[in-house]
């Protein structure tokens, strides 16, 4: 994603990052400005799975494995409103690289929205207010991508839509190391594995915008003649 950023021009920024016991990661945060940024990467919402040989396996049997993504426009205040008693927030110093000022003020953020249990981490600046409003964004990005799924998945339940959902329970990719096959299953086309890896994903996104597009014509022209 971080070449796919490069490519279009974007700005991403690492937010913040969780690294797994054996190497890798738990989860990583980024935050992407730039020109139709959300209108392309919505359409990579949902579970990619992944088909491959570890190299710990000896029987050269195939594991599989998810990674969920989600993608949140940023949103205004108007947008979504958080009530200050429904926060809760803890400040603490920043590990890693960063110098004298990292290691001797607390300005990391752990922030939790206790109504609904979002518990969020800012480590990214040096600054505590800086963390504290980014998490802040975050949390209000969280809540309204919530209630935009929600009203997303009524409207796609009325028009008995059979396009994806872009919820993160769906489905989307599979990526098949030994066939070096990526299929995606909105679309029931497989892509050279490779592609993907070398963040050629415009056409797979493109061929979702024309899909999507097709839908809500066809939905127009009935809504017409009804």
């Amino acid at each position: 994603y971080r070449k796919f950023c490069q490519a279009n021009g974007w700005q991403a920024t690492l937010i913040d990052t969780n690294v797994g016991d054996d190497g890798g990661y738990k989860s990583v945060t980024m935050d992407v400005k730039g020109d139709k940024v959300y209108s392309k990467l919505k359409w990579e919402a949902g579970v990619h799975r992944v088909q491959r040989v570890p190299a710990t396996e000896s029987q050269g049997r195939v594991h599989t494995s998810t990674a969920t993504v989600a993608v949140m426009p940023e949103c205004d205040d108007v947008d979504v409103t958080i009530d200050v008693k429904d926060i809760e927030m803890s400040t603490m110093r920043s590990g890693g690289a960063g110098g004298q000022n990292v290691n001797k003020v607390e300005t990391a953020v752990d922030l939790l929205h206790k109504p609904t249990g979002i518990r969020i981490k800012c480590t990214q600046e040096r600054s505590q207010l800086k963390n504290k409003e980014l998490a802040m964004n975050m949390l209000r990005a969280r809540l309204y991508d919530i209630e935009n799924e929600k009203r997303e998945m009524e409207e796609r339940e009325k028009r008995g839509s059979q396009i994806g959902t872009g919820g993160r329970s769906e489905k989307i990719r599979t990526y098949n190391w030994k066939d070096s096959r990526c299929s995606d299953h909105r679309l029931g086309q497989n892509f050279p594995l490779s592609q993907f890896l070398n963040a050629d994903i415009a056409p797979m996104i493109d061929a979702m915008i024309a899909m999507d597009q097709e839908e809500k014509l066809r939905e127009a022209m009935k809504e017409t003649m009804a």
